[in-house]
């Protein structure tokens, strides 16, 4: 799929024809300009030429249908991945990746192990929204939600991830509303900061995974340069200009950061009013595994005697590889 050419072309045609192409896109979610009948045949042929609306993926589907994922080749040969989550109240989320690879080279997570290749543009972001959306079409549903937790760190793409929030956000386009788009960042503080000067009200999510710095450092070296407490810091402020809940994520990790001597400091870091923690149960990568569920309960009922408002999101699609970076890496 490739957008870029699309205002070029059309220049020298009405201004209204713009839109109607945008509208054919992202509205009607066209795979082909020959399946839109209002614009003039040749200009369709033209289109079809310099502006291709394939997208060449490979999709796998969990055994529960509650999970699909696409490995989606990009024009110059990189790939990157993006899932769609069925959810039983009526919900799907589309999971999309802002960079091809990543820098930071966290240990629990196999897309560090594919190192960093580019930023994704814009329309790359918005092309993996696309190709689930288009799946749902031919159900009669759309996209509700959509998260940056795929491949890369958001906050370090910030202008093509808000330029593509923007997309997808628009009536005109694929219409997901702010409240139901949310970012994800291990913790980059210059971003964080950005964020809460938006006007848009989008959910800012902290992948946190340790309760202190030493392990923090361990498992997540960007640690070093942006510490908890610099974190914590970040967040207060953008909840002070913002008033928005903040989500901690916590991937449960066997024999890291579930003890509970962790759980305890985890609580201690997560009493303020506008906090809300997610524990994640791991889908296994490398040398690390999952939290036993007897540990996990455990976990669990430390957080609740010291009164930390949490929930639980447990395993999708792991028989499809569906954490970041491991169908990308096969």
């Amino acid at each position: 799929m490739n957008l870029n050419n699309l205002e070029k072309i059309l220049e020298a045609e009405p201004k209204y024809r713009l839109s109607q192409a945008k509208s054919a896109v992202f509205k009607e979610l066209i795979e082909d300009w020959a399946e839109t009948s209002i614009l003039p045949s040749e200009l369709r042929q033209q289109l079809n030429k310099n502006c291709p609306l394939s997208i060449k993926a490979e999709t796998t589907v969990s055994k529960t249908e509650d999970v699909a994922k696409a490995r989606i080749t990009l024009e110059d040969g990189l790939e990157i991945e993006s899932a769609l989550m069925r959810h039983s109240d009526g919900r799907n989320t589309v999971c999309v990746s802002s960079q091809t690879g990543c820098p930071l080279d966290c240990q629990f997570c196999a897309t560090g192990k594919m190192g960093f290749k580019r930023n994704l543009k814009p329309l790359e972001i918005v092309e993996q929204a696309i190709f689930f959306a288009r799946r749902l079409k031919k159900e009669s549903e759309r996209i509700t939600n959509a998260v940056f937790m795929g491949m890369g760190e958001p906050l370090l793409n910030y202008e093509n991830v808000m330029t593509a929030i923007t997309i997808l956000n628009d009536k005109n386009g694929l219409n997901i509303g702010a409240r139901h788009i949310s970012v994800s960042t291990i913790g980059i503080i210059e971003g964080i900061k950005k964020l809460a000067a938006e006007k848009i009200q989008l959910n800012l999510a902290i992948s946190l995974h340790a309760p202190n710095n030493k392990l923090r450092d361990e498992i997540i070296p960007i640690n070093k340069k942006y510490p908890i407490e610099m974190i914590i810091s970040a967040v207060d402020n953008y909840i002070a200009k913002t008033n928005r809940q903040v989500m901690f994520e916590y991937l449960l990790i066997k024999g890291v950061n579930d003890s509970d001597a962790c759980a305890r400091e985890l609580a201690g870091l997560m009493k303020k009013p506008l906090y809300f923690l997610n524990l994640i149960s791991y889908n296994p990568s490398g040398v690390f595994q999952a939290s036993t569920p007897e540990r996990t309960e455990n976990f669990k009922s430390i957080l609740k005697e010291m009164g930390v408002k949490f929930s639980q999101r447990y395993k999708f699609g792991q028989d499809i590889s569906a954490a970041c970076g491991q169908f990308a890496i096969k």
